[in-house]
């Protein structure tokens, strides 16, 4: 799968994109040398790419995180370190940033470095079980939203549709013909859809696969 420089991913509460961004930094990793996580997201506190801080650290992956990650304050704080993920080429870095308009609002104080960057994504991070973005008329309404909150301009679609660690075959293969109708309805193109580490799908085409760990205890190592 091809990766950009800095990839941004934003999505809805329930999204799992914290998941996504976990799992894509720890497939950079294994491909590049100097690999970052931002923790932007200041608007969940409780299942947070902050919270995973020693894992990430085992896997030899920079994390750029507000002083209170972690912490029981809730403080919409991004540190001035988040500035690294654009003045240092020679890191490829990952961001993880709330989805709605307080959290796409942390974010668009990059907006002009992310506008002027070639080599970045931003995604939006998408699941169909989720309230909020069942619908593609629905994913077409957030992406509106945050993009006017955020100003800035997603590249891609990422179709996290999941039911956690309850999710079958099944459950990935009705959510298909979604990804496909919110790509069009958005005219952005589906980057990826993800799927647990071992589950089985065979005889599922499934386009831009990609494999995640869907964790309920983020303070859990990568399975």
């Amino acid at each position: 799968m091809n990766y950009k420089r800095i990839t941004i991913f934003l999505g809805h509460y329930g999204s799992g994109k914290t998941s996504v961004a976990l799992s894509y930094a720890a497939h950079i990793r294994e491909r590049e040398a100097n690999v970052a996580l931002a923790d932007m997201d200041v608007v969940n506190p409780y299942f947070r790419s902050a919270d995973s801080a020693a894992i990430l650290s085992q896997k030899g992956i920079k994390l750029i995180a507000s002083a209170y990650a972690g912490s029981n304050l809730d403080v919409p704080a991004i540190p001035a370190e988040g500035l690294a993920l654009f003045h240092n080429p020679g890191f490829f870095s990952v961001a993880d940033v709330g989805g709605d308009d307080r959290g796409a609002a942390a974010i668009g104080r990059y907006s002009a470095l992310i506008q002027k960057e070639p080599d970045c994504d931003v995604l939006l991070v998408v699941n169909r079980y989720r309230p909020l973005s069942q619908t593609a008329r629905e994913v077409a309404r957030i992406r509106e939203e945050i993009e006017a909150a955020a100003r800035i301009r997603f590249t891609g679609i990422v179709n996290n549709s999941n039911v956690g660690r309850e999710t079958t075959a099944e459950h990935v293969k009705k959510a298909l013909p979604f990804a496909r109708e919110a790509s069009e309805k958005t005219g952005l193109p589906l980057i990826m859809t993800t799927a647990a580490e071992g589950l089985d799908l065979s005889g599922l085409i499934v386009p831009g696969l990609f494999r995640v760990n869907f964790l309920k205890n983020p303070k859990l190592t990568f399975e």
